[in-house]
């Protein structure tokens, strides 16, 4: 199954491309462009540009990815190898490695020279299905994540699904995280469907993956087509796609985005730790908080960190680019399918239900 798709909004075009084994094929083509490409690769997926090692229009940067690397440090590395490069407008810039990679070239694509073409190839579930769709890019500060980023979708997505089998168990769970996340904010069926197939993605069977990525991709393009720049104009902003996010994100801070405790595994928890929310204010009835327990269960998702309850997370919560005048505003669920914006919650009574779970 090949699939693709194509956003198109005010200044800015995105293609998305889906195809197995498609990668080399599509480096060789776009290397052939009469046109100066930097390549900044994660260094785990050196391999992907072997064949494209000594070509005089192409240079490549190595870059070891983790959370970590997404700060203003690296940023101004990155930005001073690509100078010294002689990097012009007319360039393109080429993003090869998982979220961190992605977000990190992006922000530098989108302010160098006051934008550059990019290209994102993404190489981890967890890239593959959220970071790389939507145009968000940004890097971390010591308050919390993504606080300092821009607003530029890349001008192509390339998704190979085959580069999956690289990955390990924990990758993998971290990316499926953000694919049932998709499914409890907007579509019941595909929560089921997930429910009966989540073994056959795990074992990287390829046709099924490849269809959970697909209808992943189809929801968050639901949503940022309607609302680009998360401006909060209504539930069905992009917003929704921030479920979990409000909790996990205040978890990785206060890990200082370690290894500890990845991306997925943070939200994982915050989803749960959300859908209690909604059910303790009267929105998310049991069943359907047992629905969702019961797959995070039978899925081995982490539901639970001690961290949660520390007063450090807690402070953290307030630093949220959704909140506003010292209120949390944050998704919570009304059944599996059903999300919506809740504004303006006294952070008394979020501690108050997080310090009981």
């Amino acid at each position: 199954m090949n699939k693709s798709f194509f956003i198109k909004n005010n200044n800015s075009r995105c293609n998305i491309i889906i195809k197995s084994n498609y990668i080399q094929n599509y480096l060789n083509k776009l290397i052939r462009k009469k046109r100066k490409i930097f390549c900044i690769v994660d260094i785990n997926v050196k391999y992907l540009v072997k064949e494209i090692l000594e070509l005089d229009n192409c240079t490549i940067i190595f870059i070891k990815a983790n959370e970590s690397i997404k700060n203003i440090k690296v940023y101004n590395k990155i930005c001073e190898k690509l100078l010294i490069k002689k990097i012009d407008r007319n360039s393109i810039i080429v993003a090869i490695g998982g979220g961190t990679i992605g977000d990190l070239v992006g922000f530098v694509a989108s302010t160098l020279l006051r934008g550059i073409e990019f290209i994102l190839i993404p190489t981890t579930l967890l890239a593959q299905v959220d970071s790389s769709i939507g145009g968000k890019n940004g890097i971390n500060t010591p308050f919390g994540k993504n606080l300092i980023g821009t607003f530029k979708q890349p001008n192509e997505v390339v998704i190979d699904t085959d580069v999956l089998r690289t990955l390990s168990k924990r990758e993998m769970k971290s990316g499926y995280a953000e694919i049932i996340k998709h499914a409890l904010i907007k579509d019941f069926k595909f929560f089921k469907w997930l429910d009966k197939n989540y073994k056959k993605i795990f074992n990287l069977n390829n046709k099924i993956l490849r269809e959970a990525v697909s209808k992943s991709i189809e929801i968050k393009l639901w949503y940022v087509k309607r609302d680009s720049k998360e401006e909060l104009i209504s539930d069905n902003s992009r917003a929704m796609l921030n479920f979990g996010h409000t909790i996990g994100h205040a978890l990785e801070t206060n890990y200082k985005y370690s290894n500890k405790l990845n991306h997925g595994e943070a939200i994982s928890i915050g989803m749960i730790t959300e859908a209690k929310i909604s059910q303790k204010f009267g929105y998310l009835n049991n069943k359907n908080l047992e629905l969702i327990l019961g797959h995070f269960k039978r899925t081995n998702l982490k539901i639970f960190d001690p961290q949660i309850k520390n007063k450090k997370t807690i402070d953290i919560l307030l630093n949220d680019k959704k909140n506003s005048n010292n209120q949390i505003n944050i998704v919570l669920l009304r059944r599996v399918g059903s999300s919506f914006f809740k504004r303006n919650i006294d952070i008394k009574k979020i501690t108050d239900i997080i310090n009981k779970i």
